[in-house]
């Protein structure tokens, strides 16, 4: 979901109070006088109630995005855009608590932290296929951006925590930090840039969405402000890597089939067959085609020396159960590569390091948790029938990324680059 769409869903909806609601009537009509465009429609809506000033003063949420609006530097941003100045003597002057001072600096501040905001969420040198073009990242406007930051209860938490965008880029955020105070070289901080442009086009915590790390392993799930929860992922092999891709979970299957890649077909069962294993006992069954309604064959059907050489390509599915390479479910989006989320009965590579080990999906940890919380409910079912198709309750947008970047006790630190994107 992009700001855009996270504001339209998450800020209530536009309800007149009364002028007196939270603000004096002198403020509140000063408001009106000063704002304008975008930033005046989002006044409006909150009957000109300021978002800055509380009791008369303005909030220690303007020092804060002050301290951002400083250091923008680390955004790959320049604090001059942001005429830090101008904003340091509106605020100033409305110690004294005149309403059209406050409103000055309540209105400023405002648009600064959108402008800022805007700034931030601009896509940057980092690639995403983008499976559903919905996602595609889309600059917010003014308004939409001050919506998002008045709905949270607690505003100082939003502020403080930068609730509009990703942990992950709150973390790189302060590593490029200590990376440009501890002058790390040109190589370090052109690699670290391209990892914070990675976590730049994630959502915020406010979005319901899932993101996978190719890198670490990892898997994290969000929403209604914070993150629901995480696991450890096994993802693609360096020769079969999980792609750089963001779409929208629709369904969970139940009891899945596994598809068996072609190779396979080819360089492992069909061997098993030809030295004297049958089908049934490698739970396999083999399929005419790959249309919707295929024919079962019979084992002596098959020209098995023909799959074994791969001049004769065959289609074959692991039956379901609980030796299945899919475990008991798979979480589908609509994409062209074939990626999906599933469960695993290969407990042991999930305890591994390194967990670069799939052919491009994404073996959860716990396919229980993860499905809970996208359907509302477990996903335990007593019926054995295959390939039970569950719609979820809403589409959520899964995020895979590839974040190397890491802080250590001395400093800045990356991970082994095992898919070579970072040169």
């Amino acid at each position: 979901m992009t700001l855009s769409a996270l504001g339209a869903a998450l800020a209530p909806p536009a309800v007149a109070a009364p002028a007196t609601a939270g603000a004096s009537a002198p403020l509140a009509g000063a408001i009106r006088e000063e704002a304008g465009g975008d930033v005046k429609r989002f006044y409006a809506a909150r009957a000109y109630r300021p978002l800055w000033v509380r009791a008369g003063k303005v909030g220690p949420e303007a020092a804060t995005l002050l301290g951002y609006l400083s250091t923008a530097s680390r955004d790959d941003l320049k604090s001059s855009s942001y005429d830090l100045d101008r904003l340091e003597a509106l605020i100033a002057r409305a110690r004294g608590g005149d309403p059209q001072a406050l409103a000055r600096a309540d209105v400023a501040l405002s648009t600064s932290f959108a402008r800022y905001v805007q700034d931030m969420r601009r896509p940057g040198k980092a690639k995403m296929d983008y499976a559903d073009k919905s996602l595609r990242p889309k600059r917010a406007g003014a308004e939409t951006v001050l919506r998002a930051a008045a709905f949270p209860k607690d505003f100082g938490g939003y502020m403080k925590n930068m609730g509009w965008m990703s942990e992950h880029y709150v973390r790189l955020r302060a590593l490029m930090g200590r990376a440009l105070a501890q002058g790390a070289s040109k190589q370090a901080m052109a690699r670290l840039r391209l990892n914070l442009d990675r976590a730049r086009i994630l959502p915020g915590p406010y979005t319901h969405h899932i993101v996978v790390d190719a890198s670490s392993g990892q898997l994290w799930y969000y929403g209604s402000g914070k993150r629901a929860g995480a696991m450890k992922v096994v993802v693609g092999a360096p020769e079969t890597q999980t792609p750089m891709l963001a779409g929208k979970l629709q369904w969970a299957i139940l009891n899945p089939y596994w598809n068996v890649p072609d190779y396979l077909a080819q360089k492992s069962i069909a061997p098993k067959v030809l030295a004297g294993r049958s089908l049934a006992s490698l739970r396999m069954e083999a399929l005419s085609d790959w249309g919707p309604n295929p024919r079962k064959l019979a084992q002596s059907e098959i020209d098995w020396p023909a799959v074994a050489s791969g001049s004769e390509v065959l289609r074959l599915r692991e039956l379901p159960g609980g030796a299945n390479s899919m475990g008991k479910v798979k979480f589908l989006f609509p994409n062209d590569e074939g990626i999906y989320l599933h469960d695993t009965p290969e407990r042991a590579l999930l305890k591994k390091p390194d967990r670069h080990f799939s052919n491009g999906c994404i073996r959860l940890e716990n396919a229980g948790a993860l499905g809970q919380w996208l359907l509302h409910r477990s996903i335990a079912t007593k019926s054995k029938t295959p390939e039970q198709a569950v719609a979820l309750p809403v589409e959520v947008p899964v995020y895979l990324t590839y974040i190397t970047a890491i802080a250590t006790d001395r400093g800045i630190a990356f991970r082994d680059d095992v898919y070579g994107r970072d040169s």
